[in-house]
C-alpha cells in the first residue's frame, strides 16, 4: 500500500553506477561496468528478458561483408541519407565504425546467429541500404532468424548474472535525484510488489529505459514501452530532442499493430494493392520493397487513401510470401510464421498479410553526445554535459537516426552506445571516487509525488479521472493527430487537446483499496511520463514547417536545409528551443543534403 517512512528511515542503497532499464543498451552497459569490477545496479520495472528488446526481429547491421561487398562507410552514407540528413555525422561515423566489433562481441558472448554454408554469420538484406553509396542492394543485417532481439537479450542476461550484476527486478525509477548544481546522484525507485521505496545512490546514472510507443492507438510496442526515461529527463530539467521524428513500421498487422519484421521484405516478400500490383514500384522504382521505412510507410497510406486498398473495408495492402516456398519461410521467418497462424489463421507459406503501418520507434530522445553523455545546449557556448548522467538506445537522441532510422540500425545503436557510455563513466570514476550527499529535501520532494496517489481525498465524483480512460484518449489523440502525414490544422487540434489531456491529470486518482494498488501507481506515473512524451511530440511536429524523415506534412511537403536543418529541443522550462546538426564527421568527408531518392 505505499511506504509512510520519512525520507531519514527509507531504505538507502549505494553504487558506482545505477542503470534504469535491463534491455540491449541497460544490460550491455553493464556488463561492461560489471567486468570492471564497478559495483553496479539494474533497475526494471519488469523481468529483464521482457524487456522490449526481445521483440526485435530482423537484425543488427554490420558491414561485414559476409554475403556482399561491404564498408562502414557505405554504411554511414545509408544511415545519413536515410535520416534525411538530419542525423549528426560524428555520431553516426562512430556507430558505424564500431559495428562489426559490437557484432563480433555478441558472436562471442553466446548469441546464436544464423549462419551461411560458410560458417559465418548470416547477413539480410534491408531497406535503405547500399553499396558504393546509393548503388546495388547491400546485405548488411546480421540475423539470428526472425528474433535476433530475443537472442541477444538473453545472451546479455546470463553474461550479467555470471558478472554478478545487482539487478532490482520490477522496481520502478520514479525520478532522478539532482544537487542544487545539476549533478544527478541516483534515483528514487518504488518496489511494484510491496509499494516500498528505496533510494538509490549512485556516482554516476545511465537512462536505457527504451522508446514511448505506448503514445499510439496502434503500435508495435509493447505496454512498458511509455517513454519513462524521457518523463524523468523532462523533469530534471532536461529538453528531449527531434521528438516529432516518430517512425511508422510499414508492416504492422492491419488493425493490431503487431510487428511483421522488415526483414520478410529483405528475404524477398512484396507488397501488393487491391488490384494486384508491385505498389511500390510506383514510389521507388529502384529499391522498390526495400526503400526506407518512412517512404514505404507513405507509399501504403497514399494506397489506401486512392481507394487501392484491399479487404472488404479496403484499409490495407498485402504482404506476399507464399513464393519463397516453406522452407525459407521456416527457416528464415519462423516467428513471423507463427504468429499469422496464431493469431491471423494465415500461413504465410500458403496466403498473404494485411499489413498497415503501425507506431513503431522514437528517433527522438534525451540529447547526448556518442559518450553516452546527456548534453545540454547552452546560449552561444558549447553543449554542456550533466554530470553524472547518461542515455543509451531508443530513450536516447545521439543522432544516429535523424528523421528516419534505417531498419536493423536499432539494435546496433543501443549495443554500440551502451557499451560507450559505459566506457566513459569508467573514465569517469577514476576522477569521481565518492559519492556526494543527498539532501533529504530533494528526496522528500518525490516520496511526496510517490504518495500523490495514496489515500482518498474530498473531489468530487464528477471531477475524478481514471488513468485507464485519459491514457485511451491520449492515444488516440496522438493517433489522429500526430500520423503518418500531419498538417498544421490536424496538428493545432491535437496540441490543444494533449494540453487539456495534461491539465486533466491532476484530477486523476486511484482506488486505494484494490489489491492491485501499486501496480495502479505504476500506470499512473507511466501516464505522467507518456503526457510528458506527448507534449514533446505535437509542439515539435506543429512547428516544423516541412517534411522530412518520418515528419511528413501535407502542407509542407519538401525538405527545406535552409530554415530547418536543425535539432529541435523541448522542455517544460523554455518550451521549443533549436540547436544545429553536427554535420563534420570525425575523419571522412561530410556528406551534403541531396535530393532523397529510392
Amino acid at each position: 500500500m505505499g511506504s509512510d517512512k520519512s525520507s531519514t528511515s527509507i531504505e538507502r542503497r549505494q553504487f558506482d553506477t545505477l542503470i534504469i532499464g535491463a534491455g540491449g543498451g541497460g544490460l550491455r552497459a553493464s556488463l561492461q561496468l560489471a567486468e570492471a569490477d564497478l559495483n553496479v545496479a539494474v533497475v526494471s520495472k519488469v523481468f529483464p528478458t521482457r524487456s522490449h528488446t526481445v521483440a526485435a526481429q530482423g537484425g543488427m547491421n554490420a558491414a561485414l561483408s559476409n554475403v556482399s561487398p561491404d564498408n562502414w562507410h557505405w554504411h554511414m552514407f545509408d544511415t545519413v541519407k536515410g535520416g534525411d540528413y538530419l542525423g549528426d555525422q560524428d555520431a553516426i561515423e562512430y556507430m558505424c565504425r564500431a559495428a562489426p566489433k559490437a557484432v563480433y562481441e555478441l558472436e562471442h558472448f553466446g548469441v546464436p546467429f544464423s549462419r551461411l554454408d560458410n560458417g559465418k554469420i548470416y547477413q539480410r538484406a534491408f531497406g535503405g541500404q547500399s553499396q558504393n553509396f546509393g548503388g546495388d542492394q547491400a546485405s548488411r543485417t546480421c540475423a539470428a532468424a526472425d528474433r535476433t532481439g530475443h537472442a541477444i537479450l538473453h545472451s546479455l542476461y546470463q553474461q550479467n548474472i555470471r558478472a554478478k550484476t545487482h539487478f532490482f527486478d520490477e522496481y520502478f525509477a520514479v525520478d532522478l535525484l539532482k544537487d542544487d548544481t545539476g549533478r544527478v546522484l541516483g534515483a528514487l525507485v518504488f518496489n511494484i510488489h510491496d509499494g516500498s521505496i528505496v533510494v538509490i545512490e549512485a556516482k554516476t546514472t545511465l537512462l536505457a529505459t527504451g522508446g514511448a510507443g505506448q503514445l499510439f492507438k496502434t503500435t508495435t510496442n509493447a505496454l512498458i514501452n511509455t517513454g519513462d526515461g524521457m518523463g524523468m529527463a523532462m523533469r530534471a530539467g532536461i529538453p528531449l530532442q527531434d521528438m516529432e521524428f516518430f517512425q511508422f513500421h510499414p508492416t504492422g498487422i492491419a488493425g493490431r499493430g503487431m510487428l511483421i519484421t522488415e526483414g520478410a521484405r529483405g528475404e524477398g516478400g512484396y507488397l501488393v494493392n487491391s488490384d494486384g500490383e508491385r505498389l511500390m514500384e510506383r514510389y521507388a522504382p529502384k529499391a522498390k520493397d526495400l526503400a526506407s521505412r518512412d517512404v514505404v510507410s507513405r507509399a501504403i497510406a497514399i494506397e489506401v487513401r486512392e481507394g487501392r486498398g484491399c479487404g472488404p473495408n479496403k484499409d490495407h495492402v498485402m504482404l506476399k510470401l507464399e513464393h519463397l516456398g516453406e522452407d525459407v519461410i521456416q527457416k528464415r521467418l519462423p516467428g513471423i510464421r507463427q504468429t499469422c497462424i496464431t493469431f491471423l489463421g494465415i500461413d504465410p507459406a500458403e496466403s498473404p498479410i494485411p499489413v498497415f503501418p503501425t507506431a513503431h520507434y522514437t528517433m527522438g530522445g534525451i540529447p547526448t553526445n556518442h559518450y553516452g553523455q546527456v548534453v545540454i545546449p547552452v546560449k552561444d557556448t558549447p553543449e554542456e554535459p550533466v554530470q553524472g548522467l547518461y542515455a543509451a538506445g531508443e530513450c536516447a537522441c545521439v543522432s544516429v537516426h535523424g528523421g528516419n532510422r534505417l531498419g536493423g540500425n536499432s539494435l546496433l545503436d543501443i549495443l554500440v552506445f551502451g557499451r560507450a557510455a559505459a566506457n566513459h563513466i569508467i573514465s569517469y570514476l577514476k576522477e569521481n571516487k565518492y559519492h556526494r550527499g543527498i539532501d533529504d529535501e530533494i528526496i522528500d520532494k518525490i516520496v511526496t509525488k510517490v504518495k500523490r496517489y495514496d489515500g482518498t481525498d474530498n473531489r468530487s465524483a464528477d471531477t475524478v479521472e481514471t488513468v485507464a480512460m485519459l491514457r485511451a484518449e491520449l492515444k488516440q489523440t496522438m493517433e489522429s493527430h500526430c500520423s503518418v502525414f500531419r498538417n498544421k490544422e490536424i496538428l493545432k487540434e491535437g496540441v490543444d487537446k494533449v494540453e487539456q489531456l495534461v491539465k486533466r491529470m491532476e484530477n486523476v486518482r486511484i482506488d486505494d483499496q484494490s489489491f492491485t494498488f501499486n501496480t495502479a501507481k505504476v500506470e499512473a506515473f507511466e501516464l505522467e511520463n507518456l503526457m510528458a512524451c506527448a507534449l514533446a511530440t505535437i509542439h515539435s511536429a506543429y512547428a516544423r514547417e516541412e517534411s522530412r524523415g518520418a515528419h511528413s506534412r501535407t502542407d509542407y511537403t519538401e525538405r527545406d536545409d535552409k530554415a530547418w536543418m536543425r535539432h529541435s529541443l523541448y522542455s517544460f522550462e523554455n518550451g521549443l528551443d533549436y540547436k544545429p546538426v553536427r554535420t563534420k564527421p570525425l575523419s571522412v568527408d561530410s556528406f551534403p543534403p541531396k535530393p532523397r531518392v529510392y
